[in-house]
């Protein structure tokens, strides 16, 4: 049963929101692709494969939310600005599933 739902969608855009808290949770609020692809995503019922992440970190940084800087077969991401202020609802991101306020569900 579909009921109108974009699964796909709707995984890419809270994959996208779950990385922006990951980072801002580190101290230099960084982290390599393959920490998000194997301890962070699957948390949250997430699995892809690393291109499919790398996806995420280019469609966020395109948006300014987040630097990324390629280390070998890894992407380094770092929390920016912009998607600080996305976790803090100062910003709505497109494409980025809007955080939700303290208390709500």
């Amino acid at each position: 049963m579909n009921l109108g739902i974009d699964y796909a969608k709707k995984i890419r855009e809270d994959a996208r929101l779950i990385i922006l808290r990951a980072l801002a949770e580190q101290i230099n609020d960084t982290l390599a692709s393959n920490v998000l692809q194997d301890e962070v995503l699957p948390v949250f019922g997430v699995r892809q494969d690393r291109a499919w992440v790398h996806q995420q970190l280019d469609y966020l940084a395109n948006l300014g939310a987040i630097s990324v800087v390629t280390a070998g077969t890894v992407k380094v991401a770092t929390l920016m600005a912009t998607g600080k202020k996305h976790i803090d609802r100062l910003v709505a991101l497109e494409g980025v599933t809007r955080p939700s306020l303290a208390g709500e569900a």
